[in-house]
């Protein structure tokens, strides 16, 4: 579960988990000082990560020699009925076309992927 608590600086959060802490906040020109990632930021990082990670364990299970990747994701929601996560795998490493192909088929099965690919709902939890 992620906490989120009220900072003293108009709009800035303090985001905690477990095991973990950053900060989000609004843009300077929505109230906030840009102090921390945007809301949508979190949804992109999320996406963002499970891609990258899902690449690197399928890289580690077939045993692909992947040396890096580098996964950037960005929001669209430009048209109000739909939102488009965007994205670009950058992947490095004597690979053959074969297994880039491989591994960026993953990012169909990515699990943020799946989940954001269902019907979300969402109730308060009782306190």
């Amino acid at each position: 579960m992620v906490r989120v608590s009220s900072k003293q600086e108009k709009y800035r959060c303090h985001v905690v988990s477990e095991n973990f802490e950053t900060y989000s906040d609004a843009t300077a020109d929505k109230g906030g000082k840009n102090n921390g990632f945007r809301p949508h930021e979190l949804l992109e990082a999320a996406y963002a990560t499970c891609l990258n990670m899902s690449i690197r364990d399928k890289a580690d299970r077939e045993n692909i020699p992947l040396e890096n990747v580098v996964v950037s994701v960005n929001l669209d929601r430009s048209n109000p009925e739909e939102v488009v996560f965007k994205y670009e795998i950058r992947l490095s490493g004597s690979l053959t076309e074969e297994q880039k192909q491989t591994l960026r088929k993953i990012a169909e099965s990515c699990p943020v992927r799946k989940t954001l690919s269902r019907t979300i709902k969402f109730s308060e939890l009782p306190i």
